[in-house]
């Protein structure tokens, strides 16, 4: 809004706070809310790209790396940490799984157990009399030693060796899981699967499909009548309403300037200005004010933002990106190229390689269908032939075709549609295959055009 990019707002509110993000916004009167949603979606950027460097430790070692290889190193970790979980919980296991086999043992006479305690005179021998008396080790005798008077019955061993099968079940999982790594990997899905129920939060942002979203077309808020448009030679160009015209026909120029392209067209049509730094500037006519005749009009390279010493050559509208441009060299080469090179997807304002930069450019033609040309050089030399002996190319900057053979010392000059040129013997100057010399001017055929070149 700040920036002048969104006309239909009056006012703009950043009324954000505990409770979360919030923008505010005032329409104008008339504006209608959804199509203004749609042209906000289509200037907000809705994905975010934020480059990383992921520097981390494994095995004590930094590494760069990548999301990939962050991912594979996190399951190896967390393999490793599930799997000394599990050896953990069986050590303990099997260490109550020892101490109930040392009870089971008892079990077999508690009175034994009972007289080995009560007849020995010391402490110490206590633990050693009952592994010699039931053959148990130092552990399980220990533990045996350590039950309360009380619980030394058989009610109560036999309902701590009861847990003997589940214990050996359990064990038995726990091994068969270490043994099989798919299982492991099951074990941490239904973790993280836990964590995630545990611990989620909703969506904070609402997936659109793209069915579900109507496209903001920009031509449809553009609007749409017919114009005149004035390039002059120096880089000043003009889009006159035809009211406007009418009141007042005649173009003002700067002192040394004047007309070199003019053209009917549509204020929502785009327009491509090529330049001399082979570059060209993409456009639409709608970014012009509607001016008058008796003003200079907008000056380019300040409007388009164009590079230092950089003038504006050609106008061209390319409508439908249907036709073809030919671009004439000084060298006399031709290269003829499909306006659709042009195409962007984006809204680039500024495209670099415009043309071949191997040689200067001496003129520009557009082609709608093939047709007659005359290329005039400086000797001078006239040469006529059909545009459909030129092959046409999808590459911007190719060099072309050499179309011209000329002298050393001279170079091609200009290229025009044959309607608009003074000659009239045409069977002089036309050639059925390229490239050709071209015939010396004759005054009847080149006074005019003579002229335009001196």
């Amino acid at each position: 809004m700040k920036a002048g990019k969104i006309k239909e707002l009056s006012d703009m509110r950043d009324e954000t706070d505990l409770n979360g993000l919030k923008l505010a916004i005032d329409l104008k009167r008339g504006v209608d809310p959804d199509k203004l949603m749609q042209k906000l979606f289509k200037t907000t950027p809705l994905q975010d790209t934020l480059s990383c460097n992921f520097n981390v430790l494994i095995a004590g070692m930094p590494r760069v790396m990548g999301v990939r290889e962050i991912l594979e190193e996190w399951c190896a970790w967390r393999t490793e940490c599930v799997r000394r979980r599990i050896y953990f919980a069986m050590g303990k296991k099997k260490d109550r799984l020892h101490l109930l086999k040392g009870l089971e043992k008892i079990l077999l006479d508690i009175d034994k157990a009972i007289r080995i305690i009560r007849e020995t005179e010391e402490e110490d021998m206590v633990v050693p009399n009952l592994m010699i008396g039931f053959g148990i080790d130092e552990v399980q005798a220990e533990y045996v030693a350590e039950i309360k008077l009380r619980n030394i019955n058989k009610a109560y061993i036999l309902k701590r060796t009861s847990e003997l099968e589940t214990l050996r079940a359990e064990i038995e999982d726990l091994e068969d899981t270490l043994s099989k790594p798919q299982r492991v990997k099951k074990l941490i899905i239904s973790e993280l699967e836990a964590v995630k129920k545990q611990y989620a939060v909703p969506r904070r942002t609402e997936i659109l499909y793209s069915h579900e979203v109507e496209e903001y077309r920009e031509e449809e808020e553009i609007p749409d009548y017919p114009v005149h448009l004035f390039l002059s030679r120096e880089g000043y160009f003009k889009k006159i309403t035809p009211q406007s015209l009418r009141m007042a026909a005649e173009q003002k120029y700067k002192e040394g300037d004047g007309p070199a392209q003019s053209f009917e067209a549509r204020n929502s049509d785009e327009a491509m200005f090529f330049t001399d730094r082979c570059q060209v500037y993409k456009c639409r006519l709608s970014d012009f004010a509607d001016t008058k005749a008796s003003a200079l009009g907008d000056y380019l390279p300040t409007k388009l933002s164009m590079d230092g010493e950089e003038h504006v050559v050609f106008l061209y509208l390319p409508g439908d990106y249907s036709g073809h441009l030919l671009f004439f060299f000084e060298n006399g080469k031709c290269a003829r190229v499909e306006a659709a090179a042009y195409r962007t997807a984006s809204n680039r304002r500024k495209l670099t390689g415009a043309y071949s930069d191997k040689s200067p450019l001496a003129a520009v033609v557009p082609l709608e269908g093939d047709r007659e040309l005359a290329v005039y050089s400086t000797e001078p030399r006239a040469l006529i032939f059909s545009t459909a002996l030129l092959a046409p190319k999808s590459t911007r900057t190719t060099q072309g075709v050499q179309v011209m053979t000329l002298k050393p010392k001279y170079h091609l000059a200009a290229a025009r549609p044959l309607e608009d040129t003074p000659i009239t013997n045409l069977g002089r100057y036309r050639c059925r295959s390229l490239p050709a010399a071209g015939a010396l001017v004759r005054e009847e055929d080149g006074e005019e055009q003579q002229m335009k070149l001196l």
